[in-house]
């Protein structure tokens, strides 16, 4: 329930303060007395998009602020969801909007996103007006009008995710087809290339233990040489170990005129022994290297291959190129388990398909259960707003295929006269006719949908006497589950209401500016009794206006 609004530098509004009551209100005011403002500032607390041009001029920033009252309806979880405080007396929605184009909003003083107010507001309030009958256009809106009243919100639940199961299965399978087809389009191509690795019979490191023999091979007549020439400087007749031999009988001889410098003598004997060993290393190095030109070859083409296969790759090791193998093998492997893996699909898919299926029959059949108590409630309702003759019927036909929403085609057929055939309501009926229809369906929703608050924007429009009585009666009916607020012209429905406020407008310091009150008994006279006789009030119409009030219950 709407508790109050209070506007500050809002386009006429300087300061205004209102508290709305339980049940049925209504507003009225003179065209142009500024209850569109009113209406234009509570959109803004609904998330609508702000202009500052709606600022008061000369001031630099408008705030509005409304206070509802939430404790009958179950939105704690939202709060929760979006780190909001949760105060189910007072939920209080501030907008804030600065001339500069700034627009601020929070829910009990903590900031939300506009997307999270408008998610929020939906909830809270509805706003009618002669705009929102374009919805009824809407197959949409028809269909969940159905799904209201028939309550199928769990049965919805469980098809859309039976929907979004099938849909992503099939999906799969269209993937996995595609796949499929592509990689056994290129089977060949995949299969010479993994042969081609594989024939060359890889080995991590290979290339660089190639490299070195490559090496080796190209240099072998230089090793060899330079090897023989290091020997015979070593161990040949007059080379360093012959020298070192005397080097050693002469310390031998002169060791015992040298006390402790014995130690020389081994050392000596040490090098000796360690040269002698060298030189036998090295010796086997020049008898076994020789210039081998087949095996020169065999190294040159086995390398060429490996750096081919790096190049072709665009690989840096062979070790990627193992890797880069061991993926086509796995390529070649799945190719042969595509038949396999498609088959498995197609069976989750059709069991995904016989689930969605039962789910839409319990739909359609949980709407057509509805279908002739909604055409006989709005029928009998249009009847007593002015249509005679009304004709809704409510054609559930089945789609070729299945949507988000189920697989019914549901459209609204209307005529407004016995003999005319119905037709899509959009089609054929008049602004009057859609928005009486409208005004049915909020009074038939109520009954089955919670909304907080729902306000009527001028839907009495073009319509008086009898009509305009009944149409009241239809929101004071509504009232008894929900707060109903209607902003009307007519006094038949002004009378109506529990409570009666009063939109005018004053000129004060050169500005015009938008107010308004509750008014009290014999205010709410003169104004009935105005909207009757026009600027001259009658006593007639003063008794007219009491006779209205009393008749609907309302004395002093």
């Amino acid at each position: 329930m709407l508790r109050t609004i209070s506007i500050s530098n809002y386009a006429l509004i300087s300061d205004l303060h209102i508290e709305f009551q339980p049940g049925f209100s209504v507003i009225t005011g003179e065209t142009g007395a500024g209850k569109s403002i009113i209406l234009g500032a509570l959109g803004l607390v609904m998330g609508q998009r702000a202009d500052s041009k709606a600022i008061t001029q000369g001031e630099q920033k408008c705030v509005i602020e409304a206070d509802f009252d939430i404790s009958d309806y179950p939105l704690q979880d939202f709060f929760t969801e979006n780190d909001l405080d949760y105060n189910p007396q007072h939920c209080i929605i501030r907008r804030e909007l600065t001339a500069s184009g700034k627009s601020r909003s929070f829910v009990n003083d903590t900031p939300i996103a506009l997307n999270k107010l408008k998610e929020l507001a939906a909830q809270l309030i509805d706003i009618h007006s002669q705009h929102e009958n374009l919805l009824l256009n809407s197959d949409k809106f028809q269909l969940n009008v159905v799904d209201t009243v028939a309550r199928n919100a769990e049965l919805r639940t469980g098809y859309k995710t039976a929907f979004l199961e099938y849909r992503h299965t099939c999906k799969q399978l269209e993937t996995l087809r595609e796949t499929a087809a592509a990689q056994r389009a290129d089977a060949d191509y995949i299969n010479f290339q993994y042969q081609q690795l594989a024939d060359a019979k890889l080995q991590a490191g290979e290339l660089a233990e190639l490299e070195q023999e490559m090496g080796r091979l190209t240099h072998a007549e230089e090793i060899r040489t330079e090897a023989g020439n290091c020997f015979s400087w070593i161990d040949d007749e007059n080379g360093i170990n012959d020298r070192l031999k005397s080097c050693i009988a002469a310390m031998r001889k002169i060791s015992r005129f040298l006390p402790g410098q014995e130690s020389l003598e081994e050392r000596l004997e040490s090098v000796h022994i360690e040269l002698k060993d060298i030189a036998g290393e090295i010796g086997d190095i020049a008898e076994r290297t020789e210039y081998d030109p087949q095996r020169q070859q065999i190294v040159a083409e086995r390398m060429d291959l490996l750096n081919s296969l790096l190049q072709k790759h665009r690989l840096q090791t062979e070790e990627e190129l193992i890797a880069l193998q061991n993926d086509l093998a796995q390529k070649m492997q799945r190719m042969d388990s595509f038949d396999e893996e498609i088959a498995e699909l197609e069976k989750r898919q059709a069991a995904c398909l016989k689930t969605l299926q039962e789910k839409a029959d319990l739909l359609t059949k949980s709407r057509k259960a509805v279908k002739n108590e909604i055409e006989q409630l709005i029928t009998t309702q249009l009847t007593t707003l002015g249509i005679p003759h009304p004709q809704l019927q409510i054609a559930i036909t089945p789609l070729p295929d299945y949507t988000e929403n189920g697989k019914d085609d549901l459209q609204f057929l209307f005529a407004a006269n016995k003999n005319q055939t119905p037709r899509n309501v959009a089609e054929i009926a008049s602004g009057g006719e859609i928005s009486r229809v409208m005004l049915c369906i909020k009074s038939m929703l109520t009954h089955s949908q919670a909304l907080p608050t729902i306000i009527f924007d001028e839907i009495d429009t073009g319509i008086s006497g009898e009509i305009a009585d009944s149409m009241g009666n239809i929101m004071q009916k509504m009232a008894g589950n929900m707060q109903v607020i209607s902003i009307t012209h007519l006094p038949q429905i002004s009378a109506k209401g529990t409570c009666h406020y009063k939109v005018y407008k004053t000129d004060r310091n050169e500005r015009t500016e938008t107010h308004i009150k509750q008014l009290d008994y014999d205010e709410r006279i003169r104004e009935i009794a105005q909207m009757m006789s026009g600027s001259d009030i009658t006593q007639a119409a003063i008794e007219n206006a009491r006779h209205l009030l009393h008749t609907n219950g309302i004395d002093r």
